[in-house]
């Protein structure tokens, strides 16, 4: 697609974050992609049967945080199977132009075949690439959105940097993320069920153990709620919010780039 490629092949300014990503850091996503990689195939129909296919009606949710306006500029990154840009084209007519970026290859080949059976699929495309160092210029994009995929960020606040420069201003980020339950009851549930239950289910299902052991060490470790909107605020994002989702095992999370 014609616009797709202008956007993808415009020079980044020079104050983007190719020199500030450190190699390790890179090496770190590199093998990431690699995991997911591995579980490709057997991907989305985990995610349906773990989340006992609350992780739909999530991605849905999204669709009342857009911003206003029409044919809307998307960025989805680690777009995956492109479960979420997919989602957005379906259940919203704000969706113009989408774009969904990931740097594991194997995860965008089924997202492609998704696509090409797709009514939704127009002025859709995937592209092969980091969100920790991304090919678009700055000020590209009226909504930047990434689903389960910023805790597994080697560095989160360089990925949060990146979605930052490459909005627009007036433009929002939408970060669809696993967090913890407050309540108690609930809280040592999930987290038994995080540990034990969904790793061996994953590893019957996928034959790989690793991936979903990775799965519940990234969610038990990374921020959320409050501590997730400060590092929001910290790279410049205002009017940022929390949403809890199914009491508060996942959350949605809002912030507006002014300027």
């Amino acid at each position: 697609m014609e616009v797709i490629s202008a956007i993808v092949n415009q020079e980044k300014p020079a104050n983007s974050n190719d020199q500030s990503v450190d190699q390790p850091v890179i090496a770190r996503q590199r093998e990431n992609a690699r995991m997911f990689d591995r579980i490709a195939h057997r991907y989305d129909f985990l995610n349906r049967l773990l989340s006992l296919r609350r992780d739909v009606v999530w991605r849905r949710r999204l669709v009342d945080h857009l911003p206003a306006g029409s044919q809307l500029h998307l960025l989805d990154v680690a777009t995956g199977t492109a479960d979420l840009i997919l989602s957005l084209k379906q259940h919203s007519e704000q969706i113009g132009l989408g774009i969904g970026l990931d740097l594991a290859p194997l995860m965008l080949e089924v997202g492609g075949k998704k696509l090409r059976g797709n009514q939704r699929k127009e002025q859709v495309a995937l592209v092969l690439g980091d969100g920790a160092v991304m090919p678009f210029p700055a000020d590209s994009f009226d909504v930047v959105t990434i689903g389960f995929g910023i805790r597994n960020f080697a560095d989160t606040m360089a990925g949060l940097c990146e979605f930052h420069r490459v909005l627009r201003p007036g433009g929002r980020l939408l970060v669809l993320e696993f967090s913890l339950p407050r309540n108690r009851l609930l809280y040592y549930s999930y987290l038994a069920y995080f540990r034990y239950f969904l790793p061996i289910v994953g590893r019957l299902l996928s034959g790989d153990a690793a991936a979903y052991r990775h799965l519940n060490r990234s969610v038990e470790s990374f921020p959320h709620g409050r501590e997730f909107c400060d590092l929001l605020e910290k790279n410049g994002f205002t009017n940022v919010r929390a949403t809890p989702l199914t009491f508060g095992v996942a959350s949605i999370y809002q912030g507006d780039k002014t300027s």
